[in-house]
Parts: C-alpha cells; sequence; structure tokens
C-alpha cells in the first residue's frame, strides 16, 4: 500500500507504533522503567493533539500493510535555528513486526521527496546515540553523521543523539 497522509482516525495506530517502536528499538539504550512506563493511551491523545493541527498533520506519513498502519514519519523545516540544513526528519518509526520489510525505506524516500517538494536542498535528523540499527538504515539511504551532538531533555530523561544529514538535490 503506497505512502499517505495521516488522518485523526489513525491516531490509535500511530501511537502502537510510536510506543512498541520504542519499547524495542530502545531497549538497552533507555532505561527499562522509561520504556514500561510508555502508554498507548497517553501517545494516542498526543497523536490526536498532534493531528489536530493542520500543519503537522499535513507533514505525518503514514504506511500500512494488513490493514493495520505499519509505520509512520513526520517531517518539515528544521527546527534548530542553527541547523545544517533547511529541512527536518522529525521522526521515523515502524512496528517491530514490519522491521525490514520495506516500511522504512518507503516511508524514508516519500519524506525525501516531500521535502523536496517543498524546496529544501538539504535535510537532517537526530538519532538516538548507540542505535546503530536505525544510524545503519540512515547511512544506506545517504544520510551521513556531521559529527552535530545534542542532548534532548525530557522528564527524567536525557537523549544522547547524534546528527545525520543528507543533500535532497544533486
Amino acid at each position: 500500500m503506497p505512502v499517505r497522509r495521516a488522518t485523526a482516525e489513525d491516531a490509535h495506530g500511530l501511537a502502537v507504533v510510536h510506543v512498541l517502536g520504542w519499547q524495542r528499538a530502545y531497549r538497552g539504550l533507555l532505561p527499562q522503567h522509561v520504556l514500561d512506563d510508555l502508554s498507548i493511551p497517553d501517545r494516542e491523545a498526543g497523536w490526536v493533539t498532534i493531528l489536530g493541527d493542520p500543519e503537522r498533520q499535513a507533514r505525518t506519513l503514514v504506511v500500512e500493510r494488513d490493514g493495520v498502519i505499519a509505520g509512520w514519519a513526520g517531517y518539515g523545516a528544521a527546527r534548530d535555528a542553527d541547523g545544517p540544513a533547511s529541512g527536518e526528519l522529525w521522526g521515523i518509526y515502524a512496528h517491530p513486526q514490519y522491521w525490514s520489510t520495506g516500511v522504512g525505506h518507503e516511508l524514508l524516500v516519500a519524506v525525501e521527496d516531500a521535502l523536496r517538494a517543498e524546496g529544501h536542498d538539504a535535510a537532517y535528523l537526530w538519532v538516538l546515540e548507540g542505535n546503530e540499527r536505525a544510524a545503519s538504515f540512515y547511512e544506506r539511504h545517504g544520510w551521513l553523521d556531521d559529527g552535530g551532538t545534542r542532548i534532548e531533555e525530557r522528564p527524567g530523561l536525557s537523549l544522547r543523539e547524534r546528527r545525520q544529514v543528507k543533500a535532497l538535490r544533486a
């Protein structure tokens, strides 16, 4: 099934992918209690808010498999004023049962196309330090570590991240 824009009806499916994706991808990278405390209903409420914002809804893509949300991606203008590019991949997750099936690839290609269509010549993303599976996935798609790092503070948690960038035009 092709990649499409998210709708308000997708909030639950997005939340399932979000929570299960974090619990699987970040096991051993984040404290287990943080992963155990993730809540699909809480995340669904967050997605309802996000999808209620026309700009964010328009920049959230989903792909389905077997009638369920198999993955999602969010993108748009760079959120870091001093970033290396004007576009940003805000997040991309696939349901663990769909890892290595092409879902991530489909979403990433669609995001790159959408960023180009919006006039961005380059984009960046942040990947959790130690998440080599994700970093390798992005590298295979031409996203390269540029040495940028940050610590994203969340309640009770500091996420150490490194930046990867990609030129979107030759």
